[in-house]
């Protein structure tokens, strides 16, 4: 074989190298550009619910916005996850959410409780529903030691404030 046609064939076997390094540049770029477009547009529709811890629980309390879609197949409702994060003795005061809830425990233990029901301990891999408009009296980290987090899915309308702190 000669020098001419290795170089050509070593320049064929960089070319796949070649196209997914470009191609990772070009996803890159376009993630770079639209994330923070997107970031802005999922923390202001999700900015009530990261106000919503009392300053008197623990200073690590954070709830973190994870996505937030349209439902396509249901016009004007929109479904927004967000990881709620209670260091030792967290809570949230007394609340309303817009639309459904549902809450996946991830760590620790919760405590729960909707108006007219009673208090309950949720544990890891444990859920829990609350249907719109229905009053949170406790959600709590049921640990004064330990973390607890979970993670909570919204279906609401569109735009709507999905957390409303009760006075």
């Amino acid at each position: 074989m000669s020098a001419a046609s290795k170089a050509l064939l070593g320049r064929a076997a960089d070319q796949p190298l070649h196209t997914a390094v470009i191609a990772g540049l070009a996803c890159a770029f376009v993630i770079g550009k639209t994330l923070p477009v997107m970031m802005d547009t999922l923390s202001t529709g999700v900015a009530p619910l990261c106000a919503v811890s009392d300053p008197a629980g623990s200073a690590l309390d954070t709830v973190q916005p994870i996505a937030s879609y349209a439902l396509p197949n249901v016009p004007g409702k929109r479904v927004t996850i967000v990881r709620v994060f209670y260091g030792p003795g967290g809570f949230t005061r007394a609340h309303r959410h817009a639309g459904s809830v549902t809450a996946y425990v991830t760590q620790g233990e919760i405590r729960s409780q909707l108006a007219g029901g009673p208090v309950e301990t949720f544990k890891v891999g444990q859920s829990f529903f609350e249907p719109p408009g229905a009053t949170h009296l406790v959600s709590a980290n049921a640990s004064n030691t330990e973390p607890a987090e979970l993670i909570a899915v919204f279906v609401a309308d569109e735009g709507a404030q999905l957390t409303t702190l009760i006075e």
